[in-house]
């Protein structure tokens, strides 16, 4: 059962989705994708393709970027190649699946808000 929370959370999910489908030209199809654009955003290396390990690295450059709102990490700054590093500064709680969905989407909802005004 969704509560009235829950159904805001999504409301406002589909309509970031939307933006981001107006600004990219498709539709992010999932949470992933998401965070894998944010990555590629926070990187700043433009357009390249990236190996599978460099995807799953702008991944979690995404989740500590947004979790940084929630105050779980900090930047430490960057290596050579100009990849960001994060550095854990709150334990994350332990969360069911369903909770760490809706805490990513909340901080990606606030993330949006605060980069791209």
């Amino acid at each position: 059962m969704i509560n009235d929370k829950d159904a805001e959370l999504e409301l406002e999910w589909e309509k970031l989705l939307g933006k981001v489908e107006n600004l990219i030209g498709k539709r992010p199809a999932d949470l992933n994708a998401m965070l894998f654009l944010i990555g590629i955003q926070e990187l700043g290396a433009g357009y390249k393709t990236f190996s599978k390990e460099e995807k799953q690295d702008l991944m979690h450059i995404a989740v500590c970027k947004v979790l940084s709102y929630g105050g779980f990490y900090e930047l430490e700054g960057l290596d050579p190649d100009g990849w960001p590093h994060w550095k854990l500064i709150k334990e994350l709680p332990h969360f069911e699946l369903n909770d760490q969905e809706r805490l990513l989407k909340i901080n990606i909802l606030e993330y949006f808000e605060n980069e791209f005004q």
